[in-house]
């Protein structure tokens, strides 16, 4: 089988709802008019149309063969500015000691942040189900395509990027870290707070309190929860963990989920991806695997076989033919599999 990754394009529409639907994602729920609306801003986006903290960037990958949408990933350019700031709990420690009993307790305390000038933020990973586990690794894939992206458009996207990750939530989708707190000081239920967050941040701001809040005070199963990973998204953080990213020590303020982030530079696909000619070997060996991508404005990316020496690469003809490129045209290549001390 053949898969491209590709930007979202309006015929999309209805494969992309079908699959949002598999899943539960805030940022790409599967609603037809939120999702088309959601196209609209990426073709704008990728076109060069709207300013960085409007620029929303949709990706899909297709099986070619089936001409179907399988996956899709995401990047907002901007996640926070003067007028919608990016809000979070920093997780911070404070030293308490008593001479008289000659004891002390270090404290984990939540403080209650705002940034008005905000990460790139990445999200929206999503993967058919039928089509997981496959020998491809597609979430790998269209994962990692994004920031082949960002290293051609460096000027498109920030310096830091950020990725909110899943903490685990009851079999009702409950989050028990919001119980605890959020609910308390909203009064609303989690997946509404949630829902209108994606909108409207200012309730966060009036209601949330902002002193900081000691987790010994929480209950038990919030505190569990809290900075930790749901099963479902261990694959996805073992791969950020992989090219880069680390956690930040700051946690979403809706469900205690961890934030990674890394320096845009060193992320490896970006600190590792070359422009390179495309060229012919006589002896071509196409021992190595890497994601190579389009340099022009019809941006296409795919895994590929390919021979690399110097700043020439061959690239195996099937995957050449994916991504309509010529002896002589210029693509971007970054490896696919990195080990985090490379």
């Amino acid at each position: 089988m053949s898969f491209i990754i590709r930007p979202v394009q309006y015929d999309d529409l209805g494969q992309l709802v079908d699959l949002a639907k598999q899943f539960n994602l805030l940022n790409l729920p599967g609603d037809k008019k939120v999702i088309g609306e959601k196209i609209e801003r990426s073709q704008e986006s990728f076109a060069g149309k709207l300013p960085k903290n409007k620029a929303e960037y949709l990706f899909v990958v297709e099986d070619v063969e089936e001409k179907l949408v399988v996956g899709s990933s995401l990047v907002i350019a901007k996640h926070g500015s003067e007028e919608v700031p990016h809000s979070f709990f920093k997780i911070l420690k404070r030293d308490h000691f008593s001479q008289d009993l000659g004891i002390g307790f270090i404290h984990q305390v939540l403080r209650f942040q705002l940034d008005f000038d905000g990460p790139t933020e990445i999200g929206g990973l999503l993967v058919d189900k039928t089509y997981r586990r496959r020998p491809e690794k597609l979430g790998k894939q269209i994962s990692l395509s994004r920031f082949l992206y960002m290293g051609l458009h460096r000027d498109r996207f920030e310096d830091r990027v950020l990725c909110e990750l899943t903490p685990p939530l009851t079999d009702e989708g409950r989050s028990e870290f919001w119980e605890a707190l959020g609910r308390r000081f909203t009064g609303l239920p989690y997946q509404e707070a949630d829902l209108l967050s994606q909108s409207h941040k200012e309730f966060i701001e009036s209601l949330f309190p902002q002193d900081d809040i000691y987790l010994a005070l929480l209950d038990a199963k919030a505190r569990l929860v809290l900075g930790r990973v749901g099963e479902a998204t261990k694959p996805a953080q073992h791969l950020l963990e992989s090219i880069g990213f680390n956690y930040l020590d700051e946690v979403d303020p809706f469900d205690g989920g961890p934030h990674y982030g890394a320096s845009t530079e060193e992320i490896l696909p970006i600190k590792y991806g070359r422009r390179l000619k495309v060229t012919e070997f006589k002896d071509a060996s196409y021992k190595e695997q890497n994601l190579v991508a389009t340099t022009s404005d019809d941006f296409k990316a795919c895994l590929a076989s390919v021979d690399i020496r110097g700043d020439e690469i061959a690239i195996a003809p099937i995957s050449r033919q994916l991504l309509g490129v010529d002896i002589g045209e210029e693509v971007y290549a970054a490896p696919f599999n990195y080990n985090r001390g490379k």
